[in-house]
């Protein structure tokens, strides 16, 4: 078999097409998820939350178990495997929305939320595309690059939600309710043939061997280290704000906008396509503002921007005022990711990217496993509480981080 050298061309081409999925079935689930309930049902904010969670809960579970095998047996066996897994699970999410659509009775309902969380669950066990592919990217990126490359899997990211919603919301109307599925499936499918023809080993042969660890005792090794600690714990708190937006605004569009279930999709999948050329835009000049500002600044600021945009979010009542608000949580999301994940790289040695970063993912799916529940259980009480509480956690950490992430090594102090 032929060597294929690594290239950040094709990490960054591979996370945007299994992104594309993730962006096709996310606008779309929580309006998936109350259509299973054929009357008003005081769970019914508890149910959306736990199916969005389920996902992620996984990921907490895994993650960190994906990075450290990584780390010993090389990122492109990895994420093939999460390549093809995803496909697995966009079949399932179809066959649950098949379901929905002959809803006749409450063992249908039932077994159309069941295969919604199972599809869900199985995505969330086979979910290691983030973090080994920030693994891959410091493997082959010199350190006072690194921060700005973490870039490219946020701008793969942002596109991935350009295209993804849109793509998701013509399936609706071309293939009716399973359509999305089907149509993610096919693509991570394609992902893992064109992986398995051009992706490239990233791990150099004869590297250091991570220490095998169990799972607690990695998490706790991680943790220990004040530098790496802190920085989780920022990536912990700005993704738990982010699933706010993230499980509520199709709730949030629904509730608000009058106008039929059709009209809607397109609403929603324009709103998630406009946010996601914004953080793709940002993203994209990331090595700039990392060299203008630095990554400690650049974390507390976009904290700030962002909890702006979201405290203000539910209360945006024309489309103006949305798509200025959307701009700024744009904004701020899209510059936060980057050099957080960038300063854990930098924090780490070369023979714990893997697992580090994976302990990273596993919090921040912990984030985004009790962030559903907390925002969609709230919003039901009131449709601004989700929002108003995050933003305020969101402009706490962006203090601390101000405090706190001076001493940590930067892409600055790498070249000194």
């Amino acid at each position: 078999m032929r060597h294929r050298k690594p290239s950040i061309l094709v990490i960054f081409l591979s996370v945007f097409i299994d992104l594309i999925g993730f962006g096709i079935v996310l606008p779309l689930l929580p309006g998936f998820i109350e259509d299973c309930f054929k009357t008003d049902s005081s769970c019914k904010g508890l149910v959306i939350g736990l199916l969005i969670g389920s996902f992620s809960a996984m990921q907490f579970l895994f993650a960190p178990a994906w990075g450290r095998l990584s780390d010993r047996i090389g990122r492109r066996p990895v994420m093939l495997i999460s390549n093809l897994g995803a496909s697995g699970s966009y079949a399932l999410f179809a066959l649950g929305c098949a379901h929905i659509r002959a809803l006749n009775g409450v063992e249908t309902q039932f077994a159309a939320l069941g295969l919604l969380l199972l599809s869900r669950v199985f995505a969330g066990v086979c979910g290691a595309n983030l973090s080994v592919a920030s693994a891959y990217i410091a493997d082959i990126s010199p350190p006072e690059k690194r921060s700005a490359r973490m870039g490219l899997i946020g701008m793969a990211f942002g596109l991935g939600f350009i295209f993804g919603p849109a793509l998701g919301a013509f399936s609706v109307e071309w293939f009716d309710r399973q359509g999305p599925g089907w149509v993610a499936a096919s693509i991570c499918a394609f992902n893992f043939l064109l992986g398995w023809v051009i992706l490239g080993e990233s791990r150099a042969p004869g590297s250091a061997k991570a220490v095998p660890r169990p799972k607690l005792s990695q998490w706790s090794h991680t943790l220990s280290q004040p530098q790496l600690g802190l920085l989780i714990t920022i990536f912990f708190l700005a993704t738990f704000c982010f699933t706010c937006f993230e499980s509520t605004f199709p709730l949030l569009a629904r509730h608000r906008f009058g106008m039929d279930k059709q009209e809607l999709n397109h609403r929603v999948g324009f709103l998630f396509t406009y946010a996601g050329v914004i953080a793709a835009l940002v993203q994209g000049v990331m090595g700039r503002i990392i060299r203008r500002f630095g990554e400690p600044k650049l974390i507390c600021w976009s904290l700030v921007i962002f909890s702006i945009g979201l405290a203000f979010l539910p209360y945006a009542s024309t489309l103006k005022e949305i798509l200025v608000v959307l701009a700024l949580l744009a904004i701020g999301s899209g510059l936060n990711r980057p050099p957080v994940f960038g300063m854990i790289s930098l924090n780490s040695s070369a023979d714990e990217q893997g697992a580090n970063l994976g302990v990273a993912q596993s919090f921040g799916a912990l984030a985004r496993m009790l962030g559903p529940v907390f925002a969609s259980t709230l919003f039901f009480v009131h449709d601004a509480l989700p929002y108003l509480i995050c933003g305020v956690l969101a402009l706490v950490t962006a203090f601390v981080a101000h405090s706190r992430l001076g001493k940590a090594k930067t892409a600055k102090s790498a070249l000194s």
